[in-house]
């Protein structure tokens, strides 16, 4: 089998994503390409994993250039003569759909909806493009049930698997925070013996730091010392860096955010939209404690019991406030949500489960070029 993956994200999670599923798939002896735009991480990580890489040209927005987009991605097709497409987000989707038409098997992944990004003519526009595209869609992954049920919610009438996003257990696992600490390379601005909160994610609006930094002034009424810490770039890095006190620093994008999990003594990350994050995951992974709003995805990614203590209504600054300095002050139910998460996520969300489940969607499509249409959950 020849699969190729079309990403426009070349960055934070589903560039992850990607790479997770290039590495199980060439391993398992599939002939595997993916096409990106270049730079960001993706294309050096699939190359390393032994993917045929091929330069995409497309911007992130919608527009005109959608047109040379697909263009690009039709002569792609061509050359590549892959068995199965797999699209990964909302401008993959759009350039891949219009290209093959269902003349090649294609799934589609949207990582979290794009008409919840926006509102008005352009998320009505989005919504009805998500319900026409369906019949090009051999299969739509859902990274959670959530996720699934927002998408029939808008109309769209799709053949569904859904397939919660799983993490490197080998790679994200638990360490000593003191000793995770010390080898920072921000020690010189960061206490050791600090409260330590980090946010690993895309700086900009979905991922809510503008209201974890409304937020943040509550914390340290009560907590002087504490400190916060955002790891990742993006579009709004200048004004939350304006918008920030002396006691939050930023970390910038980073090779490997493992030691900054390791290092925290609590993760938050207030989404205003996702399909499942994978920051949760991995920090829970590594034993920590998480603060997540509560956005598709969310409750399920949490071990049960957790979403009284552990969830915040997206956007509510005061709330999250609350919930952090209520932790940051109880050492020991941190300990204890950190043990219980980490064992959550070694049974719920290996890696190695999701991409299982995914190559079990793609043999499904191999054998029956016109499947019956069945809704299928891999947990």
């Amino acid at each position: 089998m020849t699969v190729l993956h079309i990403s426009r994200p070349v960055d934070g999670g589903v560039a992850r994503v990607v790479a997770d599923l290039v590495e199980a798939q060439t391993r398992g002896g599939v002939r595997v390409a993916v096409a990106c735009p270049e730079g960001g991480t993706l294309a050096a990580a699939a190359a390393a994993r032994g993917a045929e890489v091929h330069p995409w040209r497309a911007g992130r927005a919608p527009g005109l250039s959608v047109v040379h987009e697909t263009r690009q991605l039709a002569r792609l097709v061509r050359r590549i003569a892959p068995d199965l497409v797999h699209a990964h987000s909302a401008k993959a989707g759009l350039a891949a759909r219009l290209a093959l038409r269902g003349r090649v098997p294609t799934v589609y992944q949207p990582h979290a909806w794009s008409f919840e990004a926006v509102e008005g003519l352009t998320a009505r526009a989005a919504r009805g493009w998500e319900r026409y595209a369906a019949r090009w869609t051999a299969r739509v992954i859902c990274v959670s049930e959530a996720e699934r049920r927002t998408g029939e919610r808008a109309g769209i009438d799709a053949c569904w698997t859904v397939v919660h996003n799983g993490v490197d257990l080998g790679h994200f696992r638990p360490l000593d925070s003191a000793r995770a600490r010390a080898a920072l390379p921000l020690t010189a601005g960061l206490p050791r013996s600090a409260p330590l909160v980090v946010c690993v994610g895309r700086l900009c609006r979905q991922k809510g730091q503008d209201v974890l930094l409304r937020a943040w002034p509550r914390v340290t009424d009560r907590m002087p010392r504490a400190r916060l810490v955002l790891v990742g770039d993006g579009p709004d890095a200048g004004r939350l860096r304006a918008a920030a006190g002396p006691s939050v620093l930023f970390a910038g994008a980073v090779p490997d955010t493992a030691p900054w999990y390791r290092a925290a003594d609590l993760v938050v990350l207030p989404s205003r939209w996702e399909g499942m994050a994978l920051a949760p995951l991995e920090a829970m992974a590594c034993g920590r404690a998480v603060v997540v709003s509560d956005v598709d995805g969310a409750r399920e990614s949490l071990p049960p019991g957790h979403a009284p203590i552990c969830l915040t209504p997206p956007g509510d600054h005061l709330a999250l406030a609350g919930v952090l300095t209520e932790l940051l002050l109880n050492t020991p139910l941190r300990a204890t949500l950190g043990r219980r998460a980490r064992q959550h996520v070694l049974t719920t969300h290996d890696v190695r489960q999701t991409a299982g489940a995914v190559a079990d969607v793609y043999r499904e499509l191999a054998a029956v070029p016109h499947p019956e249409c069945r809704e299928r959950i891999h947990q």
